[in-house]
């Protein structure tokens, strides 16, 4: 790649109301209680991070993560913050990825965006899920959420912070 090319990585990921539970500690004499929301109701994102200054894009999905949903958000992170470089996008290989739906729209745009697609069952590959992680780690872990909303409000906060760029991100997706 040239220094005209803007490396970005993009993946989806869930966030489950109920949270995780990492680590706790009780005193000897009492048994451990954790609350936990009895549910599989989750939040749903797209996102994309920047690897030369760590900035993260992120849009929530209010529906499933499919061709429809896919394409929205490639056409937002297009124009969201172009500045003339053309975007090449780290992705897998989700089905859905590689639809039909837009790829004579990737054809037309191949001069501002371009997909590179990670070998297949290679999630280790993707920078962007160090970054699902971390942001598990400081939103979802050791938290109990009221509702959706409380959930994806941490979430988007935190989200937010990393928009303009995030050291924390950029050393997660250092390529050496």
């Amino acid at each position: 790649m040239n220094d005209e090319n803007d490396i970005w990585s993009m993946d989806e990921a869930m966030f489950q109301l109920h949270g995780t539970t990492c680590r706790m500690w009780f005193p000897p004499d009492r048994e451990p209680q954790t609350f936990m929301r009895p549910t599989r109701k989750c939040v749903g994102y797209f996102g994309a991070v920047r690897h030369s200054d760590g900035a993260f894009l992120a849009s929530r999905c209010e529906e499933r993560f499919n061709a429809e949903t896919t394409f929205e958000f490639l056409r937002w992170l297009r124009e969201r913050g172009y500045d003339g470089t053309r975007k090449v996008v780290i992705i897998d290989n989700a089905r859905y990825h590689h639809a039909t739906l837009f790829k004579d729209w990737l054809r037309e745009v191949e001069e501002d965006l371009v997909l590179l697609f990670l070998p297949p069952y290679s999630p280790e590959l993707n920078p962007i899920e160090r970054v699902w992680k971390l942001a598990r780690r400081s939103c979802t872990h050791n938290r109990l959420f009221a509702d959706l909303g409380e959930l994806a409000g941490r979430l988007d906060r935190q989200f937010q912070d990393w928009a303009n760029g995030s050291e924390a991100v950029k050393r997660l997706c250092a390529i050496n």
